[in-house]
This record gives structure tokens, sequence and C-alpha cells, in this order.
């Protein structure tokens, strides 16, 4: 079975990075460019994985994170935020809010794949310098 992937990013050009190199790695990818769009591509197709940019124009990537959290259909969905925020405050927050990792930006391309790979396997997870886990 192919896992499915909804990237959801504000910046057009990080998102065409992320779905391609997701496609790459075999997997189907959805994207969508903010919240609302995020949160209605969620309840519609139930992606196994949301690669969540914590910047997005009408939501936090925190209230798209919880709403994901909340609802009984997507739940179990796994959550990787994605953010050049990378304080540990802020990283603690959205481990606390459900995201099951968090990414800071920049970060390698290859890392990106590893954590992926890692929760939709259920190898993980491990916490490196550039990714946390919750």
């Amino acid at each position: 079975m192919t896992h499915s992937i909804l990237v959801v990013d504000d910046e057009p050009s990080m998102a065409f990075v992320l779905e391609h190199l997701m496609k790459a790695q075999g997997y189907r990818v959805m994207t969508a460019l903010d919240g609302s769009s995020a949160l209605a591509s969620t309840e519609k197709h139930h992606p196994d994985l949301v690669l969540l940019d914590l910047s997005q124009n009408d939501h936090s990537g925190y209230e798209t994170c919880q709403t994901i959290r909340a609802s009984d259909q997507t739940c179990d969905t796994k959550i990787i935020m994605i953010s050049a925020r990378g304080r540990d405050i802020e990283i603690e927050k959205g481990l606390a809010l459900g995201a099951d990792a968090y990414l800071t930006k920049p970060f390698a391309l290859d890392a990106v794949v590893k954590v992926v790979d890692e929760l939709l396997t259920n190898v993980g997870p491990k916490i490196t310098s550039d990714i946390a886990f919750g």
C-alpha cells in the first residue's frame, strides 16, 4: 500500500519541493497552501501523514494541528510540523499540541525523507539535532 502525504505550506516553492521530494520516494502527495484547504483535504482524503508548515495565511499551524487531532477521522494521522521557528518553546508547543515530529528550517531534504519514513513505518521516533519527536 502506498502511503499518502499532504504537504501544507503557504510558500508555493517550498510546497513544490516537498511535493516532488515525497513523490520521488513513492508516496501519493496532495498539497494545500493554507490551513482551511489543509483541513478540508484531511477530512476528504485522510492522508497518512501531514507535512505542516507552522506559518499559514489563515490559521496557525498549531490550530491546524489541533483540529486534525480533534477529529475522530484524522486523529491518528501523523503530523510533522515544519518551521523556521526553532526555539525550544516552539518545538515543545508543537509536540504538546499533537505533532509527531518538528523539523526546523532550513533542513536537509534527506532529513525530511528519514523522519517521514520512520513515522510511516513505525520505526522511530529518534531525536536528532534537526528533528524533534514527540
